[in-house]
């Protein structure tokens, strides 16, 4: 279901280069002001998404969505959204837990099936040891003709390693070594436990032969329209791509 005039005017985007750029320089505060940063990714993603989806009055869940960035930027698009987190430290990072939030497992969701009009993941397919298990979950909540969108950052993409970046390319194990020798102290996402390695080609072939899901969208997240393409340039997509966004649609039948 397409938005109304009325949702398009609370939230409206456009991926500009402009956009694009100021997503970029954002990252610089991920680690100093991380509030700052989500805030803003969360609120882009909103808007990019009510291009599509009508959010005010959609049931929305957020899987995997940390202190609830995501969550409260739904509900400001006027959603009626819960946040599933696993890590009840994330969850009450910010010192105070977000109402309508629950611990659970993105594998085994505390939700009915076919509830959600929206499930939305953000950045945590690359922290879980199997990616299409989870989306197959995020699958079933979505209710028939409702939506999925999921966006995970790609392995060889410029932050496949997170903070371990950009020595991941000489390998995971090497990466965290060196982290930790420079640092004193292990990185928070940690290859093989924290982290995997998540690839664009392969996941796209999944959700483009998935017996239950269309896509809808697929393409970089931060990237400027005009460079949406890459991800169908195989080996130029798994390192130009940097987070891959996918809004996908429960089938109906």
């Amino acid at each position: 279901m397409l938005p109304s005039r009325d949702a398009r005017a609370i939230v409206r985007s456009q991926r500009t280069l402009r956009r694009s750029i100021n997503l970029l320089r954002s990252f610089r505060f991920e680690q100093t002001d991380p509030d700052r940063f989500y805030d803003l990714i969360s609120s882009d993603a909103v808007a990019l998404l009510a291009e599509h989806v009508q959010l005010d009055g959609a049931l929305v869940l957020d899987v995997g969505g940390g202190p609830g960035n995501f969550t409260k930027a739904f509900r400001a698009a006027g959603a009626t959204c819960f946040l599933v987190e696993p890590d009840i430290a994330e969850l009450s990072l910010r010192g105070v837990r977000l109402s309508g939030a629950v611990i659970g497992d993105g594998f085994r969701l505390p939700f009915r099936k076919g509830a959600a009009d929206l499930v939305v993941s953000s950045n945590v397919l690359e922290h879980v040891a199997r990616p299409y298990e989870m989306i197959d979950e995020l699958a079933e909540i979505a209710r028939p003709g409702g939506y999925l969108w999921v966006s995970f950052t790609n392995w060889y993409g410029p932050w496949g390693g997170h903070e371990t970046s950009p020595w991941h390319y000489l390998g995971g194990e090497r990466a965290m070594r060196r982290y930790e020798a420079k640092n004193s102290k292990p990185p928070k996402n940690r290859y093989g436990s924290s982290m995997f390695a998540t690839h664009v080609g392969p996941t796209l072939r999944y959700v483009e032969n998935h017996p239950r899901l269309d896509v809808v969208e697929a393409g970089p997240r931060y990237h400027p329209s005009f460079a949406r393409g890459i991800v169908r340039v195989p080996g130029l997509r798994e390192v130009a791509t940097w987070n891959l966004e996918l809004l996908l649609r429960r089938r109906s039948a």
